[in-house]
């Protein structure tokens, strides 16, 4: 069967790049990559290539790939039975991920709070309206709008940063602490801890007077929460578990 080709007279063919199965390949990348993100997948979890394959409707051959791809990325981990797993979660990663994202966030806030617009500053003020409105629902914590808005409000101050180095290193981190965030947003809630808007507020208050060291120091305060609260709940477990 002979290979159809564009016909590049056609002045609107010859702008476009022939589409290839890296397109599914990429798609699933995506998926997975976004699913990672926002805590889908639960630490320690083993995804096995048909489950994930069935889950998105393709073949195995773009899964087992885009599994390649986040294992390099240690976003997963392999297992010897050809499945892979979600890191679980021990203190040695979240004190390395954490010091990581503190440097690089750290950097990426602060740039961004001397250059936001008064537009982007009501977009993440707008956010915070969703919080309250997520706190004054009487019904089940909705954790997956509450992981969902919890990027969308990182992302708007870190694309304003002004480097286009330094978002690619924040989403590969986020990749790594995606499944982390998740644990610790159920934790709080179990705890009665404080919400994270509360911390959203003093972040955007700090970059509306284009503050960098307040807003730097108001993301370490947001950022560290969740880590050092699994980090005490992990030293508790252990300590636990000898005295038995």
């Amino acid at each position: 069967m002979q290979k159809a080709t564009a016909d590049k007279s056609d002045p609107i063919a010859a702008q476009l790049a022939p589409v290839g199965r890296e397109t599914v390949q990429d798609r699933v990348y995506l998926e997975l990559r976004r699913a990672l993100i926002g805590g889908l997948f639960e630490p320690s979890q083993v995804l096995t290539i048909r489950g994930l394959a069935d889950a998105l409707m393709t073949s195995t051959m773009p899964v087992r790939e885009a599994l390649g791809r986040l294992i390099t990325e240690k976003a997963l981990e392999a297992l010897p039975n050809r499945s892979v797993r979600v890191p679980p979660i021990t203190l040695e990663r979240m004190d390395d991920l954490l010091r990581a994202r503190i440097l690089i966030e750290g950097e990426a806030i602060a740039l961004a709070a001397t250059r936001m617009t008064s537009r982007q500053i009501t977009t993440i003020e707008s956010m915070l309206g969703e919080w309250d409105e997520m706190r004054a629902l009487k019904h089940k914590k909705d954790v997956d709008r509450e992981v969902t808005l919890n990027q969308a409000f990182h992302f708007e101050i870190y694309r304003a940063c002004g480097s286009a180095v330094l978002i690619p290193m924040i989403e590969s981190l986020w990749l790594q602490s995606g499944p982390c965030i998740r644990v610790a947003i159920y934790a709080f809630s179990d705890a009665g801890e404080i919400d994270t808007a509360h911390y959203h507020r003093t972040i955007v208050k700090a970059i509306a007077a284009q503050d960098a060291k307040e807003a730097r120091d108001a993301l370490v305060a947001d950022i560290s929460r969740p880590f050092t609260f699994l980090r005490n709940k992990l030293e508790a477990e252990a300590k636990k578990g000898q005295s038995a």
